[in-house]
């Protein structure tokens, strides 16, 4: 019947009609069977018409039956919670859900003298916000300084100050860790103590012999940076030696610097005190060991910022909000002196 079905049974003198119907558009869980039956005794002509009727409104009256059944058990399924499950009110259905985590990508870009700092904040951030991408590219001060301002990166990286030049172009300097920059000579060197002065008159070649400074009879080879690096502008500015230096190699990264001073028993340089190693010996100046603690109080001269540069007035998104704001709190401390750097944001 679509809806239902019935079945007859005849017997001898009589004639029993039975109806049994399921409404089998209900869920096998509420479906209920109605069964009608009725005795109907044989009276010969016209019994087929009566039959047709009597039928048809034992199935109406099935069909009806069967349907408020049915809807009455969905009313109470829907009234009642689920077996096992609490009753839910419309307070906790209107609970606010979580906040979404922050997500996005970071692009910064400059001094490799930050190499070390900007790993750990990479890890350590990355730990707290696994849905950031932070980028890190080592290309020299001078042209992450110049990629911020141009708008191609979200943060530019200097291991020197900004100058007021770049100050006036836009470029906002956000101290991130110190550092002492290192001057660095071979561990068989006997001299152990210079002061500025004489640093600066060997880079500008007015010492040129070892044994002027109470060391052995031998040539000075002048080690240091290439024009774009941080460090070789922060050194030269603190030394006083701009565009002054006479050097006799020069390389494109701090690692190469202490390799060749390793190499050369007459070689000086200098370097990020983060990247010196027992290759190489760093000497005093002026009477004072380059270390974390001498650059934090001050004592130790050569020395300079890490910064990360942002431009005034450009909204920064909000994964690299979130990474620059993390970066010059207390939170980062321990990664920057993980680094061999001194925060001064501890």
């Amino acid at each position: 019947m679509g809806v239902g079905d019935f079945t007859n049974t005849l017997q001898s003198s009589e004639r029993i009609l039975y109806i049994s119907f399921v409404h089998s558009n209900c869920p096998p869980a509420r479906r209920i069977r109605i069964h009608i039956s009725i005795k109907i005794k044989r009276q010969g002509n016209g019994e087929n018409l009566k039959m047709k009727k009597i039928i048809a409104l034992m199935m109406a009256l099935a069909m009806v039956a069967s349907m408020a059944a049915c809807s009455n058990s969905a009313d109470n399924e829907s009234q009642a919670p689920a077996s096992g499950e609490p009753a839910t009110s419309e307070a906790a259905e209107n609970t606010e859900t979580p906040a979404a985590e922050l997500s996005g990508t970071v692009n910064t870009d400059g001094s490799t003298s930050m190499n070390d700092v900007m790993a750990a904040f990479q890890e350590s951030f990355g730990d707290l916000y696994p849905d950031v991408t932070v980028n890190y590219s080592g290309t020299g001060s001078g042209s992450g300084i110049t990629n911020v301002l141009a708008g191609t990166v979200d943060i530019g990286l200097s291991s020197r100050a900004l100058t007021d030049e770049e100050k006036a172009e836009g470029a906002v300097e956000n101290i991130v860790a110190l550092d002492g920059v290192a001057i660095v000579v071979h561990p068989e060197n006997t001299v152990t103590d210079l002061t500025i002065e004489q640093i600066a008159q060997i880079y500008t070649g007015e010492i040129t012999n070892w044994s002027e400074l109470g060391g052995a009879d031998a040539p000075i080879a002048v080690i240091g940076r290439d024009a774009a690096s941080g460090t070789r502008g922060a050194f030269e500015e603190i030394v006083g030696v701009e565009d002054e230096c006479v050097y006799t190699n020069e390389y494109e990264s701090t690692g190469e610097v202490i390799g060749s001073v390793a190499g050369n028993p007459n070689a000086i340089g200098y370097a990020s005190l983060s990247a010196v190693d027992d290759s190489v010996t760093a000497v005093m100046v002026n009477g004072v060991a380059p270390s974390e603690a001498t650059v934090a109080d001050g004592t130790y001269e050569i020395q300079r910022p890490f910064v990360m540069v942002t431009v005034e007035g450009t909204e920064l998104s909000p994964a690299a909000q979130a990474f620059l704001d993390w970066a010059m709190s207390a939170d980062a401390a321990d990664e920057v002196e993980a680094a061999g750097c001194v925060s001064p944001n501890a």
